[in-house]
């Protein structure tokens, strides 16, 4: 009588293990690493996560999920969320002296996001839905309401699928004095399939990724097509980390760099449950001269044009058999060949912006936006979107623009 109870339950345990042998096949995962020395002395990486759900969460109701965190596509599912694009900023990006971001984010906490037309009450959902976000994030968005909240009517477009660009269905809110702190990376880490156990994400050490000069996390949820003709529909999670290391503040003194230097950790195994998990290392060098080499040594490149410039990265395929050959762990190092260069400035960017405050009060106060315009004879429309505090009061007649020395006016503006 035990042999057969015995049988029957590794009958059951066999036909439950197929199931989930035939649930892989649906959704994804993958996870790339992006280093890129910055000639100012700093390091910068860039992590990013890509979890795919093979389901269209507008049409059908998912009681099962595998890789996609289930918190979020219920909050899609219950909210009818059409897209969602949420950022914490610790720190200010330097253009002039660190080149273009792969990501742009203001200081604190920003949120905007697209729903469905099908909402019937948008300003209720977002309400509810920002206080959601607020205790899964652990974050103050539940201090958004409708005094910092805004309706952009040109200033966003859908990143995803979108039928339409009805912006009466776009909320936008920021948080300029929210501290971003580990309770905020906590859960940011919980939502990857493999948390930060294993693969790239067990390089996040929250005591080294907020002693740097930038920090930057994100989660970017939308509707993507899965096939050519964009018949079937999967939903896109993509949570982006950009971190910035000053070497010389943190007494190092050298260009010489390591994963261990950065992080305090290395790669040991790889996370079982990515498609694709790769280190890209900018090895292009300065002025086209190669300053450092690489080791451990790969064999595999690739070559990207980046903002009109080829840039030519070493890549390391964790998943590729032998990455951890020699070593139980993989630690990237970038060794200097000529010692240490002087730092300089990189190329002048095409266009970018800068803002600061000046003065003080209602009469000397000012708000000073620079936008850089470096092409040689292109002249580019601007779109400038401002959110203004309600006890702030602005007078729209002084509003100057200036131009090369001479005095410009808006095409139109709008006032919400």
């Amino acid at each position: 009588m035990a042999g057969v109870v015995l049988l029957t339950v590794l009958l059951a345990v066999s036909a439950w293990t197929g199931e989930l042998v035939k649930l892989r096949d649906d959704d994804s995962y993958s996870e790339e690493m992006l280093v890129h020395p910055l000639r100012s002395g700093d390091i910068a990486a860039t992590f990013q996560f890509r979890t795919r759900l093979d389901a269209d969460l507008r049409k059908e109701k998912v009681s099962h999920y595998r890789l996609f965190p289930k918190v979020l596509g219920q909050l899609i599912s219950k909210y009818s969320v059409q897209e969602l694009h949420l950022s914490f900023t610790q720190g200010f990006w330097r253009t002039k002296s660190w080149g273009q971001p792969l990501q742009q984010a203001p200081t604190g906490a920003e949120l905007w996001v697209w729903f469905q037309d099908s909402v019937t009450d948008v300003n209720k959902n977002w309400k509810e839905l920002s206080n959601i976000l607020s205790g899964i994030f652990c974050a103050s968005l539940n201090f958004i309401d409708s005094t910092n909240t805004v309706t952009p009517t040109a200033s966003f477009k859908p990143l995803g699928l979108a039928n339409i660009t009805d912006h009466r269905l776009l909320r936008y809110a920021t948080l300029p004095r929210e501290i971003v702190c580990t309770e905020n990376l906590t859960p940011w880490k919980k939502l990857l399939p493999c948390g930060s156990k294993a693969g790239l994400a067990s390089l996040l050490n929250a005591e080294r990724l907020y002693h740097s000069s930038y920090h930057s996390q994100s989660v970017h949820i939308r509707p993507v097509c899965r096939n050519a003709n964009c018949s079937n529909v999967s939903w896109e999670l993509r949570q982006a980390l950009t971190v910035v290391f000053d070497m010389y503040s943190s007494g190092l003194g050298k260009r010489d760099w390591s994963l261990f230097k950065m992080f305090s950790r290395t790669i040991t195994e790889i996370c079982p449950l990515a498609s694709q998990s790769k280190i890209y290392v900018d090895n292009s060098g300065w002025d086209k001269v190669p300053l450092f080499e690489l080791n451990p040594p790969t064999s595999l490149e690739s070559k990207v044009a980046v903002h009109g410039d080829y840039r030519v990265y070493a890549v390391y395929d964790l998943l590729q058999p032998g990455i951890f050959s020699t070593s139980r762990n993989l630690n990237v190092a970038l060794k200097w060949k000529g010692g240490i260069v002087e730092p300089g400035q990189p190329k002048p960017q095409l266009f970018y912006a800068d803002r600061y405050v000046s003065g003080y009060g209602l009469h000397t106060g000012v708000i000073n936006t620079i936008v850089f315009n470096n092409h040689p004879y292109r002249a580019y429309p601007v779109l400038l979107m401002e959110t203004v505090p309600w006890y702030l009061r602005l007078y729209v007649h002084t509003l100057t623009i200036t131009t090369k020395g001479k005095e410009n006016k808006p095409s139109e503006y709008f006032l919400l």
